[in-house]
């Protein structure tokens, strides 16, 4: 069996979690990055008979806005879909709803739903070297289950948590900074989801643009990027009463 994996991974949490289901599920997969600026999305076509993994990361309980912009630009045309969210083990919220009507525009049929965890992408302390191996045999298993449905023929959308409307959307907090350390190599204007940052001085961000992906500081091969100590900090001691306890991964079917 061959499966689509569309996702949007700037730090590699998500990706780590949808190539775990993948290689359970298929033998061949196709991917296509939702973080790629330089994709045209509206090319992109699958059909009845193909199936499609799309993972996201939840941001503050909703889909990455540009996410949703270029998962539902794509044509679904009655693809069997399974809709993968990734949270740093606070809660997902309103993200797997939300990222079920946005595939359901894009012309996809949900079939499955997945909520994992990954290590938080800004305060990384929490769920630290997650998804680990316990989390890989529950996803293999959840795996199993999927394809025993995708193999029945079963086409029924399972009933997915989340409210509507969607909680509001939060604005990016946190801009990561150019270090001392920094020769502006590029690295990180060119790997930007949204471009925010300046090719010829990439310590020029546009705030407006920036949605705190910590992409720039996970690609950055010089270390030269980094988050306001300050401000990590106090996002840590937020976190920490609803970070600390381990979340289960859990399956909509």
């Amino acid at each position: 069996m061959k499966i689509h994996e569309i996702c949007f991974s700037p730090t590699g949490g998500t990706k780590r979690v949808s190539s775990m289901l993948c290689r359970a599920l298929a033998d061949e997969t196709v991917t296509v990055d939702l973080t790629a600026r330089e994709v045209d999305f509206g090319r992109v076509a699958l059909t009845g008979e193909d199936i499609a993994l799309i993972a996201v990361p939840s941001y503050s309980g909703r889909v990455p806005a540009i996410a949703a912009a270029r998962l539902e630009a794509m044509h679904g045309n009655g693809a069997r879909a399974i809709l993968v969210c990734v949270y740093g083990n606070r809660a997902y919220e309103d993200t797997l709803v939300e990222l079920r009507d946005v595939a359901c525009r894009a012309g996809f049929r949900v079939i499955a739903a997945i909520a994992a965890v990954a290590e938080h992408s800004i305060v990384r302390q929490y769920a630290t070297g997650r998804p680990d191996a316990e989390d890989e045999k529950v996803l293999k298993d959840f795996a199993a289950r999927i394809r025993r449905k995708i193999d029945d023929g079963n086409l029924d959308e399972p009933e997915i948590p989340g409210n509507r409307p969607y909680r509001e959307a939060a604005s990016a907090g946190i801009v990561p900074k150019a270090t001392r350390a920094c020769i502006k190599c590029g690295v990180c204007a060119a790997k930007c989801p949204v471009g925010a940052i300046d090719p010829q001085d990439p310590k020029r961000v546009d705030k407006q643009r920036c949605i705190s992906c910590m992409r720039c500081v996970a690609v950055c091969p010089h270390g030269a990027r980094r988050v306001n100590r300050l401000m990590l900090a106090l996002a840590g001691r937020m976190l920490k009463k609803v970070c600390t306890e381990r979340k289960a991964c859990e399956l909509h079917l």
